[in-house]
């Protein structure tokens, strides 16, 4: 198999990812903080050491006990949401964003607890900052925005905007579950007040995990309650963090998949593996819009770009393009609304049941890139 479906998941991972989770579960598969023997203090240890690395990924700040761990982003997105949701608020999002921030958004509009304004993307994929300067109101309170869209892989303006919402007061939450491990982030530099990952993609992890990280002096409230290993006298749920936005036995396996995954690409250099990957996605860029009857997205620039590519054939479904390079070729790829609606209205492929994606990963070479090339333009050739 050909596997040009990274933006779902990164497949294969490291052969270091597999075989320290393996080992390390054997040996170390116990509750964390829960006990005082040996076992649970090592185990413990490395969930600490893998906040500390995320942490320093991110450049989130001194506090590593603010890096919180959760099922993926999805997950930490809605806690993040609706713990800085206040009735009669107004949130800027854009109409770039992945389900994850869609739907929690859209779900509290509903119950008329906020209101949402969605800004458009150019031709080439990227927000204009004036645009959500321009959306500021007096109740606005909150900034939404993806990191990198995973339909069309633009790299959003996170400066500029995270510009604009400190000097209003508005809080930043950036999406980053293209972003993180894909390309750097400096949450102090950019002006990013949440940062919300996930550890199957770029960080190189396992499903099943991800997580955030909320800078001083931003304050989500509590949307879940329960155990947390320690002052298990108090009745409510522990306010500090990383407690706070954590109950429950955490997901030990996927946090050691995490820690594994994280030292993977900080040896491989993020910055050598976007590269790479930029380079494949060039060719593969080049090579589709030489095809007769084949409408490449947006995809104008090497720059502020990740290795996603979104293209129809004329004459034929998405779907079923996807069909004959999965039978045909043994080409994994996605199709359809890859999840993100409105990104698919602004860039016209809504009512064409969305576009095909190809995604590359680390592990991609040139051969995949001529051999989907060569695919695409043999499936074209059949109605062009």
């Amino acid at each position: 198999m050909i596997y040009l479906d990274n933006s779902a998941t990164t497949f294969p991972k490291p052969i270091e990812v597999y075989d320290f989770m393996n080992n390390f579960y054997r040996t170390h598969g116990v509750n964390p903080g829960r006990s005082g023997f040996d076992a649970a203090i090592e185990t413990g240890e490395l969930v600490s050491d893998t906040r500390k690395m995320l942490t320093k990924l991110f450049n989130g700040g001194d506090d590593y006990n603010r890096l919180t761990f959760s099922y993926n982003a999805t997950d930490s997105l809605n806690m993040i949401l609706q713990g800085l949701a206040e009735k009669g608020m107004h949130v800027i999002t854009t109409m770039l964003e992945h389900n994850s921030v869609l739907r929690p958004l859209y779900c509290m509009e509903q119950k008329g607890l906020i209101e949402v304004t969605y800004l458009p993307f150019d031709e080439r994929g990227y927000v204009d900052p004036d645009d959500v300067k321009k959306a500021i109101k007096s109740n606005t309170k909150l900034v939404v925005c993806t990191h990198s869209s995973n339909v069309i892989g633009t790299i959003q303006p996170l400066s500029a905007i995270g510009k604009i919402c400190k000097e209003n007061g508005l809080t930043f939450v950036v999406d980053g579950s293209q972003g993180a491990g894909s390309v750097n982030m400096d949450m102090q530099a950019l002006g990013v007040d949440v940062y919300v990952f996930t550890g199957h993609k770029c960080l190189m992890g396992p499903t099943g995990i991800g997580g955030s990280y909320v800078r001083e002096g931003v304050t989500v409230g509590q949307t879940r309650f329960g155990g947390t290993g320690v002052r298990s006298a108090v009745p409510c749920h522990l306010e500090e963090y990383p407690y706070r936005l954590e109950a429950g036995t955490i997901n030990l396996l996927g946090i050691a998949g995490l820690n594994a995954g994280v030292k993977w690409i900080t040896e491989q250099g993020i910055e050598n593996i976007h590269a790479q990957e930029m380079r494949l996605w060039d060719k593969l860029r080049k090579g589709l819009r030489e095809i007769e009857g084949v409408t490449v997205y947006c995809a104008t620039s090497v720059e502020n770009q990740n290795p996603v590519l979104s293209f129809n054939v004329k004459g034929f479904d998405a779907g079923d393009v996807g069909t004959m390079l999965d039978v045909d070729y043994d080409i994994a790829c996605r199709t359809g609304l890859q999840c993100a609606p409105k990104v698919h209205i602004g860039i016209g492929t809504f009512d064409m049941h969305g576009t095909v994606r190809l995604s590359i990963g680390a592990f991609n070479t040139e051969a995949d890139i001529d051999a989907a090339i060569q695919a695409v333009k043999e499936i074209a050739a059949i109605k062009n």
